[in-house]
């Protein structure tokens, strides 16, 4: 799938590997993971296939919005757009979900 950063960051994060963005380590090399699984992905049904994802859609003020797990407290933020050649993933943000 294609993929576009709402952060400039994120997309460098991916990119360079001295950068960390003040994240730890475990989550950027997850983070990576998960970007190059995301590119390989045909749509998001490959997302709820790999369970360990717990890719779910959001609610409430995240409606629109999904999250995809990066660790047991990292989760990866993600929305969807179309695009003449199909869906593309938008990269939103890497939240601690126990903040």
């Amino acid at each position: 799938m294609e993929i576009e950063f709402k952060c400039q960051t994120y997309d460098r994060l991916e990119t360079e590997p001295a950068l960390d963005a003040g994240f730890p380590r475990d989550v950027v090399k997850s983070y990576r993971k998960r970007i190059a699984f995301i590119r390989g992905a045909i749509d998001e049904r490959d997302f709820y296939v790999m369970k360990s994802l717990h890719f779910e859609k959001l609610k409430g003020d995240r409606d629109g919005q999904h999250s995809m797990r990066l660790n047991k407290q990292w989760r990866l933020i993600l929305e969807f757009t179309k695009k003449h050649n199909g869906k593309v993933v938008v990269v939103v943000s890497i939240e601690d979900y126990h903040k």
